[in-house]
């Protein structure tokens, strides 16, 4: 039976090199979680201890997990579905954990559905930093752009289509000509724009404000949430569960070390996420602002901040193509996993599919849009106790607090315990020592954290 899921589920495309396969997962991990939720995220719990916590929770808990998802990947040699079910077939388990590869299919595609729409704000605000620049706004005047944008469904649904379809493009291109060759691109450009903006920073303004507000860690300010949710950062900008690090495994050449893919992954998100915030904070602190400001820190704040500054403009074009180019490479890794399912279901090929795919996640999107102007004033679950959370925060809060957390805790459990049978030091790429240090994070350390933040999102 496990000869039979092997041979059906085996891909015929694979990564050009084990360099390959890790910038083109990092550019699938690194994206808006690391670009635009991090700082703000970091700001809002204290700065230094949060950054401190989150290090280590990436690589105590993540790199362990990532080292299980790449390894039922590799080894299934298919879809997040196909994979997960030769590993149940092997171990001779149930058929009910086939939920851990339903979950790493679902959350992508449902997760593209409403990230596709920030990552269209991210564009249109590349735009007008091109053609008009931020230098006559002041706080109204941006909040104002902001709220204009996302009342309109005409411009935000066309932004979001077009995302969508070129995401779509570059998949239908294969592994070594579409996904790798932008994945290349974007790992060059992010930390060519990032150091670039870090050096303008350390020139213009200086980085010793930014330095101690990152680094020195107050821990008094931290607090019990704050301790929780920089495990969540971990586990989102990580990628943890979300069926692309299990899909891209599944193309690693022979050779691939799964522990140094991920050390080499945790690193960059961590080295990312820390220029990030020596690229945002500065001018935050700088002009007096509040680092704590939220999501509107990206979209309201920083544009008044680069319209006061000098060579504003040019930071504002280079800081904006940044978040639209990270978002575009994390759609990709998570269009992908939709795409490796439908191409074991359909016998078409890679372009028609990923089209087909692309337009339906926009379809399934357009309510998260509308909850913005049209359906601002729906709230579907409001007789259930979600009074004024509209299609799109009831998307966010299902895979940001439910489903991603599930995928995690239950991918723990399964390679943890039901697959401990066949997946050993060999299947890892770890020696006796590293192995029983791994089995033991993944089969108690990582479901009990993450039973701890579920349980704390959930409150």
């Amino acid at each position: 039976m496990e000869e039979r899921l092997a041979d059906a589920s085996r891909v015929n495309e694979q990564w050009s090199s084990r360099l390959s396969f890790i910038y083109s997962i990092g550019a699938a991990a690194i994206g808006l979680g690391t670009l635009w939720r991090f700082p703000y995220v970091a700001g809002a719990n204290g700065g230094g201890a949060f950054v401190i916590l989150y290090a280590l929770f990436v690589i105590a808990i993540c790199v362990p997990l990532m080292i299980a998802e790449m390894a039922i990947g590799r080894r299934g040699h298919g879809s997040v579905i196909t994979s997960v079910d030769a590993a149940i077939a092997a171990s001779g388990g149930s058929r009910g954990w086939r939920v851990v590869g339903s979950l790493g299919l679902l959350i992508p595609f449902f997760g593209l559905s409403y990230y596709s729409i920030v990552a269209g704000w991210a564009i249109d605000y590349s735009i007008v930093s091109v053609t008009q620049g931020f230098s006559s706004f002041d706080a109204e005047r941006s909040r104002t752009t902001f709220e204009t944008l996302t009342a309109s469904p005409v411009r935000g649904g066309l932004l979001q289509l077009g995302f969508i379809m070129a995401t779509a493009a570059v998949v239908a291109l294969g592994v070594q000509r579409g996904i790798e060759t932008v994945s290349r691109i974007k790992m060059i450009a992010l930390f060519a724009i990032l150091i670039g903006l870090v050096i303008y920073n350390a020139i213009t303004i200086g980085l010793m404000p930014s330095a101690a507000f990152l680094l020195k860690p107050d821990f008094a300010a931290l607090g019990a949430t704050g301790v929780l949710t920089a495990l969540g950062q971990a586990l989102f900008s990580t990628a943890i569960g979300a069926g692309v690090l299990m899909t891209y495994s599944a193309y690693l050449p022979a050779g691939a070390s799964l522990p140094r893919s991920s050390l080499a992954l945790s690193g960059g998100v961590i080295v990312v996420a820390l220029l990030t915030g020596f690229a945002i904070f500065p001018a935050v602190l700088a002009y007096g602002l509040k680092p704590t400001e939220g999501p509107n820190l990206i979209f309201v704040t920083l544009p008044v901040v680069f319209g006061q500054m000098a060579g504003g403009r040019i930071i504002a074009i280079f800081f904006f193509g940044l978040i639209a180019l990270g978002a575009f490479t994390t759609a990709v890794g998570m269009l992908e996993p939709v795409v490796a399912w439908l191409r074991e279901k359909v016998k078409l090929g890679r372009a028609p599919l990923a089209i087909a795919a692309a337009l339906a996640i926009w379809l399934i999107g357009l309510p998260s849009l509308l909850s913005f102007n049209v359906l601002s004033d729906f709230h579907p679950l409001a007789a259930f106790g979600a009074e004024g959370k509209t299609a799109f925060d009831l998307l966010d809060f299902t895979i940001a607090n439910l489903m991603l957390p599930a995928s995690a805790f239950l991918l723990a459990l399964f390679v943890g315990w039901r697959c401990r049978a066949i997946i050993g030091p060999k299947e890892t790429d770890l020696g006796a020592g590293g192995f029983r240090l791994w089995a033991a994070i993944v089969r108690y350390a990582a479901p009990l954290a993450i039973f701890g933040l579920a349980v704390h999102l959930l409150a």
